[in-house]
């Protein structure tokens, strides 16, 4: 095993694909030469060339298409898009094409693409570099969208993803790129899809979260276990779809949830997440409580750290969804 941080572990997964199927190929602007913007394709083209590591034009919609072309004539693109809020032009080939592949030719096609972005905020970026909208992206019909949160999920989802016969979003928190080290066996292990992660057991609150918003959320259960309240914590890891079953079952157990995600409120996946459990009867003995960003642009570095959500708003969800049961 070797220490890894997410974007070492996102590297190694790409290697790994490419020396196991010659069909993978990255493609997108600087991923070449110059390793991409975060260096997370940094390598690729010594080790496997220029025809299959292709630096594009500065043209997102291009990228999507010709990836969509390639997968539907049997190749696995890894097209990266150098920041969520360039991928807005990528949208037309998405929900036009791939994610209708299948349907469209009754099953004799599919489309084996994985669409890499880096997003959220947190590094004090310019306009279009912060986004979070991961929810947009998940109402795309047969679009499934990956985020992960930690080195090896980085490596385990990725290398799904690119196995999978239909097409993926997979989106990077990019704050927490370089921001720890973990074990990681670059053996081609994937891990599944559709699968919540259960990061933490506990029997009061549960918490749900996804990305760079879990180092957070761990932080707070933490310190609400030191209070006396013992927080489960979930990494959805999939949000399209979700494993709500995972998520049902901890809330089942402890009958509080609060999620925490650093898009919008409104319209944002954790109202989703809400809406399912309402419908479960009996699940819930509490208000659902969402600590999120709000209905804005996401500000520039000033104003940025207004925006996050912090520990202290995530442990005053608990508080308001259970407080009758927390000291003061």
């Amino acid at each position: 095993m070797a220490e890894m941080r997410i974007v070492d572990a996102i590297n190694a997964a790409m290697a790994r694909a490419m020396a196991d199927d010659e069909r993978v190929i990255v493609l997108g602007e600087d991923v070449g030469i110059d390793g991409g913007v975060f260096r997370v394709t940094d390598g690729l083209i010594r080790k496997f060339g220029a025809d299959r590591v292709l630096d594009t034009p500065i043209a997102e919609t291009g990228i999507a298409g010709v990836a969509v072309g390639l997968a539907a004539q049997g190749m696995r693109p890894i097209a990266e898009i150098q920041f969520l809020g360039f991928l807005y032009a990528t949208i037309d080939q998405l929900v036009n094409h791939a994610g209708r592949l299948r349907t469209r030719t009754r099953g004799r096609l599919t489309c084996p693409l994985v669409l890499r972005a880096p997003y959220g905020g947190g590094i004090h970026a310019l306009e279009h570099h912060s986004e979070s909208t991961e929810a947009m992206l998940a109402h795309i019909p047969g679009v499934r969208v990956v985020i992960p949160s930690s080195p090896a999920r980085a490596y385990g989802l990725l290398l799904a993803a690119i196995r999978d016969p239909d097409p993926v979003v997979y989106l990077e928190p990019k704050r927490i790129y370089r921001a720890g080290h973990e074990e990681v066996a670059d053996d081609g292990a994937a891990l599944p899809l559709d699968t919540c992660f259960v990061l933490r057991e506990g029997r009061n609150v549960t918490l749900v979260t996804w990305g760079a918003m879990v180092v957070e959320t761990m932080m707070a259960a933490g310190l609400l276990a030191s209070q006396g309240i013992d927080a489960e914590v979930i990494d959805v890891a999939t949000l399209k779809p979700i494993d709500m079953a995972t998520i049902v079952a901890s809330v089942r157990k402890t009958g509080r949830v609060v999620v925490v995600h650093e898009a919008a409120l409104s319209g944002g996946l954790g109202g989703e997440i809400a809406a399912r459990l309402a419908e479960e009867d009996g699940v819930l003995r509490g208000p659902v409580r969402r600590v999120t960003g709000y209905d804005t642009v996401v500000p520039l570095a000033k104003l940025e750290r207004h925006y996050m959500p912090s520990i202290s708003r995530i442990m005053t969800a608990v508080r308001e969804t259970m407080p009758s049961e927390i000291p003061a």
